[in-house]
């Protein structure tokens, strides 16, 4: 009887936090994964944590000459097999008035969380199935979106933009994929306690002197709190082991610990949201007169 082929995927932004929990998800399962980092010591660090289950790849998800020869490398591991699973994890927040916001900032933004995943889907797509010699069923990729691409927060707006941004991205991609039978699931976590939440400490004091201010620190706060009382990641990591194993996916999976609130800030009249959110950061204007 021939064995089945290892099922083997690729996630990006593997060294902490969502991306982590992936790749323990998936190893815990049976899967072999290829995890993406940028730096050596974090690749040792999954190597000591998951042994051979996991083998680290070296490349920044911008860079498409290091993302070919990432895919490059696990083609060759693969022999002749499909990827299984490509997980678009890699991400970054962006916090700050879009008024005061950087162009550089906003440009990194998009470079890193919506170019990032059109460099490494168009790197891995043909080890998915793109490449029809290669033996196998066809893979499926997994975009990391988030609840804020689907309702947008004030002060998030280049981190929502990256976002609403990956989900047309994800819509168009799934339905030109079909010709090779490749699936695109998109996962929309909520508020997740990882890191990077680590940098939102400093928009307060960067933007300390704007009409802003009092809002951000309002908002910074809840973030904060988040950041602490969220989700574990391990609950976004067995969601992505369940859109790349199930036998019919949903093409959306949310994941979040407020799920009627975003279901609501989504369904309510925009206007409504709107007023809510100017009343509780202090952001309607001043009476006139």
């Amino acid at each position: 009887m021939t064995q089945e082929p290892i099922k083997t995927a690729v996630v990006t932004g593997a060294s902490t936090g969502i991306g982590r929990a992936c790749v323990k998800a998936l190893a815990d399962k049976g899967w072999r994964v290829f995890a993406g980092v940028r730096r050596s010591e974090d690749a040792q660090s999954l190597k000591a944590s998951f042994g051979e289950a996991v083998r680290p790849l070296l490349f920044d998800v911008t860079d498409a000459a290091a993302a070919a020869a990432a895919a490059a490398e696990v083609r060759a591991a693969l022999g002749g097999q499909k990827l299984r699973g490509l997980v678009n994890n890699a991400g970054i927040a962006v916090g700050g008035p879009l008024l005061h916001l950087k162009a550089d900032a906003f440009t990194r933004q998009l470079s890193v969380n919506l170019v990032g995943p059109l460099i490494v889907t168009q790197a891995f797509a043909p080890l998915l199935g793109a490449d029809r010699a290669l033996a196998g069923p066809p893979g499926r990729i997994v975009m990391m979106s988030s609840v804020g691409g689907l309702n947008a927060a004030p002060f998030l707006g280049a981190y929502s933009a990256s976002k609403f941004g990956l989900e047309g991205f994800s819509e168009s991609l799934r339905r030109e994929l079909m010709l090779y039978g490749i699936d695109v699931i998109v996962i929309n976590p909520g508020a997740v306690a990882t890191p990077i939440w680590d940098k939102s400490e400093s928009i307060d004091a960067e933007y300390a002197d704007t009409p802003y201010a009092a809002a951000i620190a309002k908002i910074k706060a809840y973030m904060m709190a988040m950041a602490r009382s969220g989700l574990p990641p391990e609950r976004i990591g067995a969601a992505v082991e369940t859109a790349l194993s199930t036998e019919r996916p949903k093409t959306r999976y949310i994941v979040s610990p407020t799920p009627f609130q975003d279901f609501l800030a989504r369904t309510l009249p925009r206007r409504m949201v709107d007023r809510m959110i100017a009343g509780r950061l202090g952001l309607s204007p001043p009476p006139a007169g």
